[in-house]
């Protein structure tokens, strides 16, 4: 065993001689036996053996259990991905493609009807005078204030009827299917 070397350092201050320096430094070496660790006995040795052996055969039997399990897994899903496998490759059933083509349809015809009166809205919403349009829609559709888009319909001011419809706010159309 290698012995353990300690330094020690010690400082004094001495008044006595103002020309020398102040203070003293002495170093002291100390050697100190390290702590040497405890032997082990044959008994003790072969109860640690026993122990760590043991401890190795449970995880091993952990880890081979579930091994077993992740393998039952992965055998159910393959068995899953096969018999998708196997439904793909027979097609679609018509029962299937009848059902949503009814459901598509159902969506279409109500997308008309909802279409339909939106146009007619339009129709109605352009073909009346802005006199009869109460404020609240005037705010709504229009961007102008209300003096003057009263003024850009009357006959006189055809020239403010141009500039008005550019600042009117457009309803894009609809798509067409």
């Amino acid at each position: 065993m290698v012995k353990k070397v300690v330094t020690k350092t010690v400082t004094e201050t001495t008044h006595d001689n103002p020309s020398n320096n102040p203070s003293k430094k002495k170093v002291i070496k100390k050697k100190t036996p390290s702590s040497k660790p405890k032997q082990m006995t044959a008994r003790e040795r072969e109860q640690l053996l026993i122990e760590n052996f043991v401890g190795l055969q449970h995880a091993m039997t952990n880890l081979s259990m579930k091994f077993g399990n992740l393998s039952q897994n992965i055998q159910t899903l393959l068995q899953v991905f096969e018999e998708a496998a196997k439904n793909f490759m027979q097609g679609p059933t018509q029962k299937d493609n009848e059902g949503m083509l009814k459901k598509i349809d159902s969506l279409l015809d109500q997308n008309k009807t909802i279409a339909k009166g939106l146009v007619l809205m339009e129709e109605n919403l352009r073909n009346k005078p802005h006199a009869e349009e109460p404020r609240h829609e005037q705010a709504h559709f229009h961007q102008v204030p209300p003096q003057t888009s009263r003024n850009s319909f009357s006959p006189e001011n055809t020239s403010e009827d141009s500039t008005t419809e550019q600042t009117r706010i457009k309803p894009k159309p609809l798509p067409r299917i």
